[in-house]
């Protein structure tokens, strides 16, 4: 499910009475405001706040299913601190009809939240400037392209030409540690002669980027390579790249790529 459809389904989320936490931490290593871990005491003062104004209501049922959630917010947090990023969002309910998480690459104001419903303004704005996206990188017989939506990367790809077959072909490969392998090269190499029509050899990845376009939910595309390349890629395609850069990030990693692409 995209995260369009993801904020439909919490948008149209509500109970009878309050019933729903929404959590927004942020979680940023560079930000002077969480250094040292201070976000759990953002985390731990902020939760405690929603418990004081609940016992001062003297609503027991209400206290008892926010409880039940501050653990289940709590354990996730902290299980997952390590690999935390630039933010969490989380939102939930104590019969679990509801359990939303989102880590985030991308900057989050601390908020908590207890209402009837979902509090999705903030993930509406963050998504808005960080939707699905994908970032195509064209190089001289590859094409990288890496699928993302909130600032994260969701998957990196690389697709190589085959001058026998004439075809794309993907060669998506990893080693042990989620790094990109090198290419491999018993892949033909590509004879100097087609670099005289580099559009039209770009032209047999345009089913793959409309395919992908559909199947991962992209809202928009961006384009980033060598001058040469990157208009020849954009004239291959049927559609306009929300951005074009003209600079060659193919073995970048891909939160430099995210940073040059949606943060300059």
């Amino acid at each position: 499910m995209t995260i369009n459809k993801e904020l439909e389904a919490l948008k149209a989320y509500s109970c009878t009475d309050r019933c729903v936490l929404s959590v927004y931490l942020n979680t940023n290593p560079a930000d002077p405001d969480t250094l040292k871990g201070a976000w759990k005491i953002h985390l731990k003062s902020g939760l405690k706040r929603i418990g004081e104004y609940l016992e001062a209501s003297n609503d027991e049922q209400e206290l008892k299913a926010f409880e039940k959630i501050k653990k289940k917010v709590i354990n996730e947090i902290e299980e997952n601190a390590h690999d935390l990023r630039k933010g969490i969002v989380i939102f939930a309910t104590a019969n679990e009809d509801l359990w939303s998480v989102y880590y985030a690459q991308v900057p989050v104001k601390t908020n908590f939240y207890w209402e009837n419903h979902a509090m999705t303004e903030q993930l509406e704005y963050m998504y808005k400037a960080y939707p699905e996206a994908g970032i195509i990188m064209p190089s001289f017989g590859e094409v990288r392209i890496l699928d993302t939506a909130m600032g994260l990367v969701r998957d990196d790809l690389t697709f190589k030409f085959d001058p026998v077959s004439e075809e794309w072909r993907e060669k998506k490969k990893m080693d042990a540690k989620g790094r990109r392998a090198v290419a491999d090269n018993r892949t033909a190499v590509l004879e100097p002669g087609y670099r005289i029509n580099a559009t039209n050899l770009f032209k047999g990845m345009r089913v793959t980027i409309e395919q992908l376009k559909k199947k991962r939910g992209w809202r928009e595309f961006h384009v980033a390579g060598e001058a040469e390349m990157a208009k020849a890629f954009t004239d291959s395609i049927r559609d306009m790249p929300a951005s074009c850069i003209h600079k060659n990030l193919n073995n970048s990693k891909s939160n430099e790529v995210i940073h040059q692409i949606f943060e300059k």
